[in-house]
């Protein structure tokens, strides 16, 4: 006897259990099978389901592909990470769900909370609340002062795997550390296993605007340095990741379906919760603040201005600089066709000084500047550069004269280095000098920075910041430029010659040469990849001298077909965060027929 069971498009998802009796005419049962079970999840390819996507190439990246890219940097020096979403690997599924069983509404009124099942709505937003553990006894706690020992530093991991593992193994204890990457490539892994079309976002110059006045205030005393008079948390970051996920909004009215904004990472409440979304991406984009969840909060990330003041030694303030134009930059994704960046920064926000940019800011409550302001016969700038980590390099700042008579003014500069979510990690450099620059000319002043100048500050992210204050005798306000220059890392190589095929031996080799003109101690290899192998660390023995070259073997039996990607992250005492990627097609095996 064959049974078909047909669903309904708005069922409850979950684990579901099947019983079958056989039974005698009189009613007395000959048979009881009552140890199947299976899963029920959102269905993206049903017309009737309300995370429906039609289109079949989209479908396969944003449900099926196991492999992602994380972009990273900054807005105009963007970089990637590769990453292992992992939803297919033994038993991720049922972890999935237990997040979703050990949230607070589930523990509180179970029965209400999976009735509530069938809303993506629902399910989406409780996963952010749940990814991070504040509050609640989610999956990852996040850190940002990298104090990491008790823990797995963020950078290190390459994989959403063996975070949830090991949530689960710990007893839903939280797993120590992650930041807003890792948070929402976990995000990802449990959206994409529930059935539910997601993707991972990284919005570059991304603002967070405690108050919600759509503007960031940055306070520095004279010598350029943040100025903590006031407990406001006001911050931009050089990146920020969310997810969005694709789904229609019948809590909503028409126009907000399709893909929705989900923050997991921990920043403001949200109806008593740490949790962000879903929130329409057009509604952002149309300044459609009035809309559920948390509309404001997400509009400011990718539109707020950014003003800086300076604080005098007698307390006045002074306005230095007001960017209406940096926030919210390059906004991107992985192509649905490859390993590299889509831009989808139409999709939040209208081309800038457009009227429909206009018309949206008066919408939203974000004033709209039409003051033209005097040019100065001075301009300041830093010029771009792309520094290795590890070697010296220049930082040139140019003042430029567009005026018809020599200027003279006094120009101080510090090189600092900071995190990418602007954090300061220390002052690398400093200097104040006068310059003289004649009319319709430039001077060029070139900063040197060694090694020694910068290796002690530098942190997890690589990332120097230079602040530059021009203040000249004729000019209304002083000038300010700043710039961020992020430090290149060293290649690490990663290679699996030959044809793999599935449960048959497979080797890779990786290799890594130490570009810093230090020894390197504690090095270690972390290897994963969905289909080829769980998190595997190879340990360095012995120090790594400056120029060498390490190279370890590495032995694996495939477990799945296909196209599958080996992940393999560097770390050691002085350079971390270093990331290697090889592609592998794994083959069926042909069994031979006996004749």
């Amino acid at each position: 006897m064959l049974l078909t069971l047909h669903s309904p498009a708005d069922a409850i998802i979950g684990q579901y259990h099947l019983a079958v009796l056989m039974m005698s005419p009189d009613g007395h049962i000959l048979e009881k099978t009552d140890k199947l079970s299976f899963h029920l999840l959102f269905n993206p390819w049903c017309k009737d389901d309300v995370v429906y996507l039609p289109d079949e190439s989209l479908l396969q990246e944003y449900v099926m592909n196991e492999d992602g890219i994380i972009f990273m940097g900054t807005w105009d020096n963007i970089n990637s990470i590769p990453w292992n979403y992992g939803q297919f690997e033994d038993y991720v599924m049922d972890i999935c769900f237990e997040v979703l069983d050990k949230s607070k509404d589930a523990l509180k009124n179970s029965e209400v909370d999976i009735k509530q099942r069938n809303d993506p709505v629902y399910v989406s937003r409780m996963v952010t609340a749940m990814v991070n553990s504040n509050g609640d006894r989610g999956v990852l706690t996040g850190r940002w002062d990298e104090l990491y020992t008790d823990g797995v530093a963020p950078y290190r991991w390459t994989g959403s795997v063996p975070i949830l593992q090991q949530w689960r193994n710990a007893g839903a204890r939280a797993v120590k550390y992650g930041q807003c990457w890792v948070f929402a490539a976990v995000a990802c892994t449990v959206l994409r296993s529930l059935g539910i079309p997601t993707r991972l976002i990284t919005n570059f110059s991304s603002a967070h605007d405690v108050d919600g006045n759509l503007s960031i205030d940055f306070l520095l005393n004279e010598r350029l340095e943040s100025f903590d008079g006031r407990n406001k948390r006001d911050s931009s970051w050089n990146f920020h990741c969310w997810v969005e996920s694709w789904m229609r909004r019948e809590d909503l009215p028409k126009g907000n379906d399709g893909w929705q904004v989900l923050d997991p990472t921990p920043q403001e409440l949200s109806d008593g919760e740490f949790c962000c979304g879903p929130c329409p991406v057009t509604a952002i984009k149309e300044g459609n603040l009035g809309v559920k969840y948390d509309a404001p909060f997400v509009f400011s990330e990718v539109n707020a201005d950014i003003i800086y003041w300076i604080v005098q030694a007698d307390g006045q303030r002074q306005k230095i600089r007001v960017d209406q134009a940096s926030v919210g930059r390059n906004i991107s994704t992985k192509s649905v066709y490859g390993d590299y960046r889509d831009d989808v920064t139409q999709q939040y926000k209208y081309s800038e000084g457009s009227n429909e940019e206009r018309d949206v800011y008066k919408k939203a409550g974000r004033r709209v500047t039409n003051e033209i302001t005097e040019p100065g016969q001075l301009k300041l700038s830093i010029k771009p550069s792309r520094p290795v980590l590890g070697t010296d390099f220049d930082v040139i700042v140019e003042v430029k004269n567009e005026g018809a008579r020599e200027a003279h003014a006094q120009l101080a500069m510090v090189v600092m280095a900071v995190t990418y979510s602007s954090l300061n990690r220390g002052e690398c450099k400093r200097q104040t000098i006068s310059v003289t620059v004649p009319a319709h000319k430039a001077h060029k002043e070139v900063l040197r920075l060694h090694y020694d100048d910068y290796v002690g500050c530098v942190r997890e992210h690589h990332l120097i910041r230079v602040k530059a204050l021009l203040e000249a005798p004729g000019e209304n306000e002083p000038i300010m430029a700043m710039a961020n220059i992020p430090m290149s890392m060293p290649e690490l190589l990663v290679q699996v010659p030959g044809k793999a095929v599935v449960w048959n031996q497979a080797t890779a080799f990786i290799s890594f040469t130490n570009p810093l003109p230090v020894p390197l101690k504690s090095g270690v290899f972390t290897v994963e990849g969905a289909g080829l192998l769980s998190a595997t660390e190879i340990s360095v023995k012995g120090d790594i001298n400056p120029g060498q070259k390490v190279s370890v073997k590495l032995l694996f039996s495939p477990v799945r077909t296909g196209v599958r990607k080996l992940l393999v992250d560097f770390d050691s005492d002085r350079l971390k965060d270093v990331k290697g990627v090889a592609t592998v097609v794994v083959y069926k095996r042909h069994i031979r027929s006996l004749n």
